[in-house]
């Protein structure tokens, strides 16, 4: 049977992975893999993570099953943490949580559910989005169109174009959000453009499906979650998938949760049987391990403040890293303007390089990213950021 199969190319990403590990220059610099590093490069765990670790090895006495819906009191803590403890969604029940291996497998969930309910609908998703946004939804046999967004020329969003566009859709259509953070981008929406985004999808009667991977690494953890309130708050359905590999640097333990709200607490309650459901028919019981680790620091004051400030520490990093940058390359190519990087949030930018450049970059001075041109800002270190800038300025 399986000598029918022929060998997928590799995905790209890793191939970047793979060519800077194999690389022996002590000048590389990896601006591809998606995680958060440290000035020496490292991905650390969170100290409060470490602690609330210690205690849950001292503390859980089993191992059993912990049921499709996965962590009640991590799933009250990703709600609260996203929308909101006195959100009026939250608090009358017309908004529930899931929780799911990680933020792919919300997202995949969510799709299963889009699908379920409403099969002849399309899911729109920005123009560009997350490579990997593609085959979690269009493996779920959903339809797929791009709306516009990344205005290249100028680093920011094409509001305009994007509220036109989205002004022609018909109602039950399914429109795929960034929360915050943009990713490929680092191009997000004001609030002004939230606002404007949530009266045409609530007026052409489109339902929103938030993706946000990177709350508090923005403007932080109340700002970044502007939008996802904001949809909540003025439409009757909203689906949203949160993730914890970043904020709370839990990648390996594959940590995220599906929400979806409803007009009443009685729909959101079918809506939620159907993704346990979908979640029994898949992989049948969620990882316990990082949810509760979320969950210990989320319900301790003193945990759930460290771990704050942990998290707005690597966001003004991040957002340091970015000046930083910027200033370099004026300073080599005044005549270029990068001051959309410094504009941008999160951990990525888009740069505007060829495949040519990103490949001469690669061979000629150690710099990775994928063939899109996306990069990792928090791969920047104070160390290298110069040596980043000269190599960039060389291509351009």
């Amino acid at each position: 049977m399986l000598d029918t199969l022929d060998r997928l190319p590799e995905d790209p990403l890793l191939g970047v992975m793979a060519a800077f590990r194999r690389d022996t220059d002590p000048r590389k610099v990896d601006l591809g893999v998606g995680v958060y590093k440290t000035e020496t490069g490292d991905t650390p765990i969170p100290a409060a993570i470490a602690i609330a670790m210690q205690r849950s090895a001292g503390t859980q006495k089993t191992k059993v099953y912990i049921g499709q819906g996965g962590n009640e009191r991590f799933n009250q803590a990703m709600l609260e943490l996203a929308l909101g403890a006195d959100h009026a969604v939250v608090k009358d029940g017309r908004a529930a949580a899931l929780q799911a291996p990680g933020g792919c497998g919300a997202l995949r969930l969510g799709a299963e559910l889009v699908r379920m309910a409403r099969p002849d609908a399309c899911v729109h998703l920005s123009d560009p989005t997350w490579v990997n946004h593609v085959p979690l939804l269009g493996n779920a046999g959903l339809k797929m169109a791009a709306y516009p967004y990344l205005d290249r020329a100028t680093g920011g969003v094409k509001v305009a174009a994007m509220l036109a566009y989205l002004e022609t859709l018909p109602a039950g259509d399914v429109v795929l959000l960034h929360g915050c953070c943009h990713n490929p981008s680092g191009a997000d929406l004001a609030h002004a453009d939230w606002d404007a985004v949530a009266e045409v999808l609530a007026r052409r009667g489109l339902v929103p499906f938030v993706d946000i991977a990177y709350q508090g690494l923005g403007d932080g953890l109340d700002a970044d979650a502007y939008g996802a309130r904001l949809l909540a708050a003025q439409l009757p359905e909203v689906i949203m998938a949160v993730s914890c590999s970043k904020n709370f640097g839990l990648y390996r333990e594959r940590t995220g949760a599906v929400f979806v709200v409803s007009p009443s607490a009685e729909r959101t309650g079918v809506a939620m049987s159907h993704l346990r459901k979908i979640a029994r028919g898949s992989y049948s019981m969620p990882p316990d391990h990082g949810a509760e680790l979320v969950a210990l620091v989320y319900e301790d004051a003193t945990l759930r403040a460290q771990w704050m400030a942990e998290l707005e520490s690597m966001r003004l990093r991040i957002a340091e890293l970015r000046g930083l940058l910027v200033t370099g390359l004026h300073a080599l190519r005044p005549e270029v303007d990068y001051r959309f990087v410094q504009r941008q949030k999160g951990m990525f930018s888009l740069l505007p390089l060829d495949g040519p450049r990103i490949q001469r970059l690669r061979d000629e001075y150690h710099l990775y990213m994928p063939g899109d041109g996306r990069i990792n800002v928090a791969g920047i270190s104070r160390r290298n950021v110069e040596s980043v800038a000269q190599s960039l300025a060389a291509v351009i």
